[in-house]
């Protein structure tokens, strides 16, 4: 995938991370290879799969309108054999992506990477600050992480009171750890600057008197529950916005689940009306009722056993059974008793 194979800059200069649409190209070549030469590849200069301090000049490559949208690259033979860590790649681009994205939001007063908790338990891959106070870690996660990592991370963001908001990188499975908390789970795909949001499918409405449970769970509902069958629903990354829940829906898809909330308070409404006229006319056809009908059960008697009948007494001389004492026939004579002793 192209958004596994961007590579990320250092300015030495600046003593700083840099992505390629932070500036226009014609300024990046200026910087790159065969001239000043002061943007490297941040993977190499860091050591990630070649020695700490590795300075390879990067080349910026692309056009406006051209097909190849701009990117660095490394000088022909100056990459690691095989290339850098593909996740590695993704991870990084991510963290600048986001950061870019959440710069841009009107609502947003301060954003810096790798930002440290107040108790230095946690390090955000993006912090941001909202203007009413807010405080959120954008956390891009390149892998599928088990729940009992997700839960410390997230608990720890809350002791420290910041809303994490957790966005994956594509065929990432999600962890439903995240949907049983409450906390939507985003794709963050690189190569079209957008964002998929995963939305419960309406819950059946065959439980007794479903109208008292959470109505909104029988509609679309953001996040899902965990288990819940999902619609993914995806979105330009520049049309989302952040705020105290974390990523928001655009003005368009906010108003269509309004909608659907809205029609699923009328049936609830309906539904209760309905169950309160049953009840009342339940009510009325019991006070119609003659008081004789009402007599209240009598109480449960067992039935009487029938008479004991008298065991025939032999006469003398009479063949017998010898378990109950009882005549028997000429056929049984020879056995000594019924069949049934």
């Amino acid at each position: 995938m192209l958004d596994d194979l961007l590579v990320v800059g250092f300015d030495l200069q600046t003593q700083r991370e840099v992505h390629i649409g932070e500036k226009p190209v014609e300024q990046w070549r200026a910087l790159g290879y065969g001239r000043l030469e002061t943007v490297v590849c941040f993977y190499c200069w860091r050591g990630i799969d070649a020695p700490s301090g590795t300075r390879v000049p990067l080349l910026a490559r692309g056009r406006i309108g051209g097909l190849v949208r701009p990117h660095f690259a490394h000088p022909a033979g100056t990459a690691p054999p095989g290339g850098h860590n593909r996740e590695t790649i993704w991870h990084i681009n991510a963290k600048h992506r986001l950061a870019r994205w959440a710069n841009a939001l009107p609502n947003v007063t301060r954003v810096r990477m790798e930002q440290w908790t107040d108790q230095r338990d946690r390090r955000a891959d993006v912090h941001v600050t909202l203007d009413d106070g807010t405080r959120l870690a954008l956390e891009a996660q390149r892998e599928l992480i088990t729940d009992e990592l997700w839960q410390a991370r997230h608990r720890d963001y809350a002791a420290n009171g910041v809303r994490d908001v957790w966005f994956m990188r594509p065929n990432t499975r999600i962890p439903h750890v995240l949907f049983a908390e409450g906390i939507p789970a985003w794709t963050l795909y690189q190569h079209n600057d957008a964002a998929e949001a995963r939305l419960g499918q309406p819950h059946a409405r065959n439980e007794p008197q479903w109208w008292t449970k959470d109505l909104r769970l029988f509609a679309p509902h953001h996040p899902p529950c965990a288990g819940d069958p999902v619609v993914c629903e995806r979105f330009p990354l520049a049309e989302l916005g952040l705020d105290a829940d974390g990523a928001a829906f655009p003005t368009d898809m906010t108003e269509r689940l309004a909608r659907n909330a809205a029609r699923v308070r009328r049936d609830a409404d309906q539904a209760r009306r309905q169950h309160e006229q049953a009840a009342r006319q339940r009510e009325q056809a019991a006070r119609r009722c003659p008081p004789a009908a009402r007599q209240p059960r009598r109480p449960w008697q067992p039935t009487p056993l029938p008479p004991v009948r008298p065991v025939p007494r032999p006469t003398s001389g009479e063949p017998v059974c010898e378990v109950c004492h009882r005549p028997l026939a000429e056929p049984l004579v020879r056995y000594g008793r019924h069949v049934l002793c």
